[in-house]
């Protein structure tokens, strides 16, 4: 009996050819069918229950009714108890064919082209929070692939706040609402997150990251992703090498402010996902490229930390990314529940030609998912949810269980076996058999960290020193807002000790900010992180060493290394103000400029319907500012006209559009007339708001000079120099 062969995917079976999509089988819309019951019995009547005469009571054998409600009674699962607020895409990968040397997983070699469904969220809220919180964004990549299905599973943050899985309970409840209020719902500004940071010197490192831009993106479209833990490659002769993940975005990397987060979840609390569906609705499919580190094996401690601590990243100024295919998300789900909610990623679904390394963060992540897994979706068929289906063949002797899809034949559901040929039988390795890496493993059974790990302060120092001046202060600013909504002055007293073993800078700046002294001492204790019998050297952090050592590549600033050659304007929202009396052809220019880059542009006014141009044209008008802000565009300009612009400028939402866009640091253009808006937007410390960096003006109608000008500022992003003026020391 033959083994049947795996299916290879060619890029016309996978790249906008949903006959092909196996996963399409059970999509359905229902138009132009019969109403039904989940049994496919047509139904009569589905408005009114059965009862004993009109106004008579309900009968329990009403078998229609009592389906639908149960049904309805049982629709939601319990969610996620992290990353449970998520949005997600169907797309392709394409292999760029030059990772042959490196694995054997069939779909990194040459040619492959393999279907994925990946998925955003953020970690610390639940479903109904907003998506600007300030938080790590989850980064999970679920790939079908022909060998079966491998789940990348990251976030957009290289690094973790803890070391060993034992302590993730730990430290989700410590980050989640305070459990006697339910306060506050996804943030980390509260005493239960600091106080367990301010024992746990290992989570130094992330709570940087996490109060870094990094925290607060502009566009899931727009994040980088890590698999944080540093994984195996296996090539086909066997050879092993260590690997980092990496994902780039090719849009670049960017923020919004956070004062700006903070308007976007009141005005538009979806809007991480709005922008990601809008965007592959329209045809602008989100990109990034995967890359890895490779650190052979030889080399694995050669370096200044352990790579198997998930508390460190491996600088790219020492092992370079090497870029080995490109993610395209190019159709959106059809239903979010089927899709987003029920999908279930786990690090142990690897394929052969990717291993493990020892790392305790990821060894005790592959019991975790799959036990979670199990808890949420309601038992062990989760797999046969269609959007976890693997596209490769499924066979083998597990049977039954709580929702079995799967109608398996014969009498044979053990193995070895001979009333079935030994079928289904074990494939070797040559057959596409996944064979672990033989690691050779041997040690006393004991619970101690490796002495390598000891060290917490070296990377979070080389992430402050690798931020640019503005980028500082934006941490400085949330520590201080974090620490200002700790209640507890000792919590915030042994949070400014951490950041102190940091740089004195930091822990100085943010202390003067919450009215404070640094506190007096040479280390931190650690007694709660201590055993019972153990020594607290053991677990004191050893010397800093590199104080000013920096990495480039940790940096988002727009000239930066993970940004350049990617100044783009392509998806970035412009908002254009004008009104009744605008010049209609100023604007018109501009925006096929910005149109023809990528842009999209929108019309805000002071009324619905149509403006009507100086010169009689009309034009449609998209918001009024009443019903949008600023915080929701990328970039503003002002058209001229000047019964427009005076009637701009008696409307105070108008005037704050324009005060805000420049307090976010945003490019602003304006012509004509238009400048005198920006004038009367100005505030004290931005007097200067004309010829400020990243503002555009003209005196002129003819816009084509601004309109290129405007075009290169909004490709840098953001001019966040703007706001160093105005920031505390």
């Amino acid at each position: 009996m033959p083994t049947k062969p795996i299916a290879k995917q060619t890029h016309e079976d996978v790249v906008g050819n949903p006959k092909t999509d196996e996963l399409a089988q059970n999509r359905e819309d229902g138009y132009g069918q019969f109403l039904t019951t989940n049994q496919g019995l047509r139904v009569n009547d589905d408005q009114n229950q059965l009862k004993a005469g009109e106004r008579g009571p309900s009968l329990l054998e009403d078998f229609i009714y009592r389906e639908k409600m149960t049904h309805f009674d049982h629709e939601r699962i319990p969610e996620r108890v992290v990353h449970a607020r998520g949005v997600a895409a169907h797309g392709y990968f394409e292999a760029y064919g030059n990772a042959t040397h490196l694995t054997r997983a069939a779909f990194l070699q040459p040619g492959a082209v393999t279907p994925l469904f990946t998925r955003f969220s953020t970690v610390a809220g639940s479903r109904g929070s907003s998506d600007l919180a300030r938080d790590v964004r989850g980064f999970a990549v679920k790939f079908y692939t022909e060998e079966g299905v491998f789940d990348l599973v990251g976030n957009n943050i290289p690094v973790f706040f803890i070391q060993d899985a034992i302590k993730f309970p730990d430290f989700v409840h410590a980050v989640k609402p305070e459990p006697h209020n339910e306060i506050p719902q996804a943030a980390s500004a509260h005493d239960t997150f600091y106080d367990f940071i301010s024992i746990n010197p290992e989570s130094t490192h992330m709570l940087l990251w996490v109060m870094s831009d990094r925290a607060l993106p502009r566009s899931l479209r727009m994040i980088e992703g890590f698999g944080v833990h540093t994984f195996r490659l296996v090539n086909a002769e066997g050879k092993s090498r260590f690997v980092k993940f990496h994902w780039k975005p090719v849009l670049g990397t960017h923020a919004v402010a956070w004062e700006e987060a903070q308007q976007i979840s009141g005005k538009d609390p979806d809007f991480h996902r709005r922008d990601l569906w809008n965007n592959i609705e329209g045809g602008a499919y989100p990109e990034w490229e995967l890359g890895v580190q490779v650190v052979e094996e030889e080399d694995e401690h050669k370096f200044g930390f352990d790579i198997l601590d998930a508390t460190k990243l491996i600088p790219e100024e020492l092992v370079p990314v090497q870029l080995i295919g490109k993610m395209v998300l190019n159709r959106n789900v059809d239903n979010y529940f089927a899709e987003t909610e029920q999908v279930a990623f786990h690090l142990g679904h690897v394929v052969p030609g990717i291993d493990f390394s020892n790392d305790p963060l990821l060894q005790g992540r592959l019991f975790s998912y799959t036990d979670t897994q199990l808890k949420r979706l309601g038992g062990p068929n989760f797999h046969e949810i269609p959007i976890n289906r693997s596209l490769a063949p499924v066979h083998n002797g597990q049977r039954d269980g709580h929702m079995r899809q799967t109608i398996n034949k014969g009498q044979v559901s053990y193995g070895p076996n001979l009333l079935n040929d030994n079928f289904p039988k074990q494939a070797k390795q040559s057959e596409g058999g996944f064979v672990s890496y033989p690691e050779r493993v041997e040690g006393h059974k004991i619970r101690l960290r490796s002495k390598s790990f000891v060290d917490h302060y070296s990377q979070a120092r080389l992430f402050w020193n690798s931020q640019t001046e503005v980028e500082k202060a934006h941490i400085v600013k949330a520590l201080r807002f974090e620490l200002g909504h700790v209640q507890k002055l000792e919590v915030r007293s042994r949070t400014l000790m951490q950041l102190a073993q940091v740089a004195a800078e930091l822990a100085s700046r943010v202390a003067q900010g919450l009215g404070m002294e640094v506190p007096s001492a040479k280390g931190v204790q650690l007694n709660l992180q201590v055993p019972a019998d153990g020594k607290a050297a053991d677990y004191q952090s050893g010397p800093v060493t590199d104080a000013k050592a920096s990495s480039p590549a940790l940096s988002m600033a727009p000239d930066s290394k993970i940004n350049a050659g990617k100044g783009s304007i392509k998806t970035r929202q412009i908002a254009i103000l004008a009104t009744d009396g605008a010049d209609v052809a100023a604007i018109a220019e501009l925006m096929k400029t910005l149109m023809d880059g990528g842009a999209q542009t929108h019309i805000i006014a002071t009324h619905q319907g149509s403006l009507k141009g100086k010169d009689g044209q009309n034009l449609l008008i998209n918001w009024t500012f009443q019903d949008t802000s600023s915080a929701l565009y990328d970039a503003v300009y002002v058209a001229g006209g000047e019964h427009s612009v005076n009637t701009i400028k008696q409307d105070t939402d108008a005037v704050r559009f324009v005060n805000e866009a420049y307090r976010h640091c945003k490019p602003i253009a304006a012509s004509a007339e238009g400048v005198d808006l920006l004038k009367a937007a100005a505030y004290p410390g931005a007097t200067d708001i004309i010829g400020a960096e990243g503002v555009i003006t003209s005196t002129d109608t003819k816009v084509a000079e601004l309109a290129k000008q405007f075009s290169q500022a909004i490709a840098r992003h953001r001019f966040w120099n703007r706001e160093l003026k105005a920031m505390p020391a």
